[in-house]
């Protein structure tokens, strides 16, 4: 099992993880803190969490031990964590393409994966924030937490460590790139159903076919049929 180290006070566990594996040739470290001051979001946006609350935490993975494209390890990594969150709380849980988790129509937990080296090897920086405790989000009406959704108190410490450790177990296991796929696609948020996108500044209706192992995401729309979309070229208004 890799070990996790715990940071009273962390800018951002993304950033401070390098240090600790100077000294570890593990294949995975773990790193977190309930107290992050400066986390970061996808594509450089902010990821804003309350102190003693939630959770920011980084796993180091070595990425030689991985024979996936990075949109496949991204899809899986949201699986895994999807499915952590699924078996603890007894809900459905979502995934909003590329890899928000979504419990409720809120989003629950942020994902940001960098690929990195450090010491000589190449690191897969998987870093998550979960929302856990909070229970005020004036300013982000589509956040959520585990207890806001759930109205169940878990320990931060017990969640850290049971996470932790379930990651590592299926990081190691690695299903066929067509599970994944089929995975990624099953538990996709609002797959099938009519949703309204922004497109360019302009809305229409439309529908979420699938996700393909490249990145991109097919809907069928309204007014243009069945186009294909890269992250951020596209928004789901929900």
């Amino acid at each position: 099992m890799g070990q996790l180290f715990y940071q009273k006070e962390s800018l951002s566990t993304n950033d401070e993880i390098s240090q600790y594996l100077l000294y570890d040739n593990s294949d995975f470290i773990g790193l977190h803190t309930f107290n992050q001051t400066k986390g970061r979001g996808q594509y450089g946006n902010t990821w804003i969490s309350t102190a003693e609350k939630n959770l920011a935490y980084t796993l180091a993975a070595k990425a030689e031990n991985f024979t996936l494209t990075d949109f496949l390890f991204n899809y899986y990594t949201a699986i895994v964590i999807r499915d952590f969150l699924a078996n603890l709380t007894e809900n459905i849980v979502k995934i909003k393409w590329p890899n928000d988790i979504i419990l409720k129509n809120k989003k629950i937990v942020g994902i940001l994966i960098e690929k990195k080296k450090i010491n000589q090897s190449n690191y897969y920086i998987i870093g998550s924030g979960i929302n856990i405790l909070q229970e005020e989000f004036d300013d982000i009406s589509k956040a959520g937490s585990l207890l806001t959704q759930t109205g169940i108190l878990f320990d931060l410490k017990e969640f850290t460590e049971n996470y932790h450790k379930f990651l590592i177990e299926r990081l190691k296991n690695i299903p066929s790139e067509q599970e994944i796929m089929d995975q990624f696609n099953e538990n996709l948020f609002r797959k099938d159903e009519i949703s309204v996108f922004e497109i360019n500044g302009e809305r229409q209706n439309g529908i979420i076919k699938y996700a393909d192992e490249k990145g991109e995401l097919y809907i069928d729309l309204e007014n243009d049929g069945l186009k294909s979309f890269y992250h951020k070229e596209i928004k789901l208004l929900y």
